[in-house]
């Protein structure tokens, strides 16, 4: 799973970094203030959630590691990118007013990822 987080956080990171020049270079001229800050938050939290598989990944390769504690770490912050980046981006991009409803779960996956990370740091130090 090391490679895996380290992999996608990585990728991630780079469609983050992506979506960012999109939305500056492209979006500014096409969405309200409002729906391209939208983006710009979606594009945001990507960014500091790939950065976290990334950490994620490199505690894996450590030999004393719980992994079972940062296995569920990186898959929160897969699904949280999914649900909350993802829903954000759709909303500023279509309107479809729904898709504001999706990013908290989103959020809930994040903050499930910081806790099983935090328990797999009292576990492993």
């Amino acid at each position: 799973m090391e490679q895996l987080f380290t992999t996608l956080g990585a990728t991630l990171a780079g469609i983050s970094v992506a979506a960012g020049a999109f939305a500056t270079h492209s979006l500014r001229e096409r969405l309200s203030e409002r729906m391209l800050d939208v983006f710009e938050t979606g594009a945001r939290y990507q960014m500091y959630h790939a950065l976290a598989l990334i950490i994620v990944g490199i505690l894996l390769s450590r030999p004393e590691t719980n992994q079972a504690w940062l296995n569920a770490s990186g898959i929160s912050f897969l699904i949280g990118i999914g649900l909350f980046s993802g829903s954000l981006y759709g909303l500023s991009l279509s309107g479809v007013k729904v898709l504001g409803a999706v990013a908290p779960l989103g959020g809930v996956g994040f903050i499930v990822g910081w806790a099983c990370l935090a328990i797999s740091a009292t576990r492993n130090f």
